[in-house]
């Protein structure tokens, strides 16, 4: 499929890839991603705890070897392997290593015990942790014409839009298979369960963001009989799939672990999620390296044969964080303790909020061992 065309005009994978990651890109900004946004690691070091822990059950699976890998996709500036590192039980924590996956710079004062790659390091045994990274991993999008074609998203970097060639091949296949552009627009479901509460903080990337509309404007005729209906919108997930194979290939063994915004088939957002995020605010998807540029991600695409797919209020559930508030009796017997656990009981409803990140899909592959998660499945063979 042609990418580009005269006059600045490109798809949107090529044009996320230079806003995102080029030589001015977004992500290699200063201020890093926490400079714009809050995910799961910066809202509580609870997170940081339990996925110290989830390591922990990955080393008791393994049998305890002597060296503990903690890979961390997407790392920003290295909090989350720091986080985990700090975490682990001693004993735990001296045959851990972290390793760093991310394309910026390696920032100033990141301990030693933390290696920085741009790429997972092959071979090793453990946990690959993959958080709010392939969001990030850009993709094409396609749109329906006035005549049922689905046709490639072509975008100037002021992010303005028009319709390009037909979408073929494998991308074609990909759509059929996992988001057909056909039928009456429905309505986007959040994972697993309709959200209720409040909404998340503005500076945390919500998991249902508002839809984009079409590139022209309108919503769009609604399509019968099969028929595409014009104005319909996909990410076409492919790259992510293949994003996500390479970096499980890449652990010996252990368990990967995506966690994501997410979609299922059957439920897929009509016009799809393309967004852009900026100084704690969603803006509009503009490819010229002021914003972030991200997506919503089709987990069960990504899924690998023995996979499972859960919420991140399950995960953390199983994983021992709990927004339960402590016992008024503590407040009168030990009132320092009371308001520590309040806290983070506050901290732990925030992770996982109902309609906040809560939902949140967790994919989780296990590599040459049983899931270690408490109410997981041996992998299929």
């Amino acid at each position: 499929m042609k990418r580009e065309s005269a006059g600045g005009v490109r798809g949107w994978r090529p044009a996320t890839e230079e806003a995102l990651y080029g030589p001015s890109g977004f992500y290699r900004r200063p201020e890093g991603p926490a400079g714009h946004f809050r995910t799961s690691v910066h809202a509580s070091p609870l997170f940081a705890g339990a996925v110290a822990r989830l390591l922990c059950l990955v080393d008791e699976a393994l049998a305890h070897p002597a060296g503990l890998a903690f890979v961390d996709m997407g790392a920003g500036r290295g909090e989350l392997a720091t986080g985990v590192l700090k975490a682990l039980p001693a004993e735990v924590a001296s045959r851990a290593r972290g390793y760093a996956v991310e394309r910026a710079a390696r920032p100033a004062g990141l301990h030693h015990r933390i290696e920085w790659l741009p790429e997972p390091p092959p071979g090793v045994t453990g946990l690959l942790f993959a958080n709010e990274w392939l969001d990030n991993v850009p993709l094409d999008v396609a749109q329906v014409d006035a005549e049922g074609t689905a046709r490639l998203v072509l975008v100037r970097e002021n992010g303005t839009e028009s319709l390009g060639e037909p979408v073929a091949g494998a991308e074609a296949e990909w759509l059929e298979r996992w988001w057909p552009l056909t039928g009456t627009p429905g309505s986007p479901l959040p994972l697993p369960e309709a959200p209720d509460g409040p909404p998340p903080p503005e500076d945390v990337r919500p998991p249902a963001a508002g839809l984009q509309g079409p590139a022209h404007g309108s919503h769009g005729s609604h399509g019968s009989h099969g028929q595409a209906a014009e104005g319909l919108r996909a990410e076409i997930g492919l790259p992510r799939d293949a994003a996500w194979a390479a970096a499980v290939a890449s652990l010996g063994r252990g368990l990967a672990v995506a966690v994501d915004y997410v979609h299922f088939a059957g439920a897929r957002p009509p016009f799809g999620t393309l967004t852009g995020f900026k100084e704690g605010r969603e803006t509009a998807p503009v490819p010229d390296g002021s914003c972030d540029i991200t997506a919503h991600v089709a987990l069960d695409a990504c899924a690998l044969p023995g996979a499972r797919l859960l919420s991140q209020r399950e995960a953390l559930g199983a994983l021992g964080v709990s927004g339960e508030r402590p016992s008024l009796s503590l407040a009168s017997t030990d009132p320092t303790a009371y308001v520590r656990a309040l806290a983070g009981a506050g901290e732990a409803a925030e992770l996982t909020a109902r309609g906040g990140l809560g939902d949140f899909g967790w994919l989780l592959q296990p590599v040459g061992i049983p899931d270690p998660l408490p109410g997981g499945e041996q992998p299929s063979t």
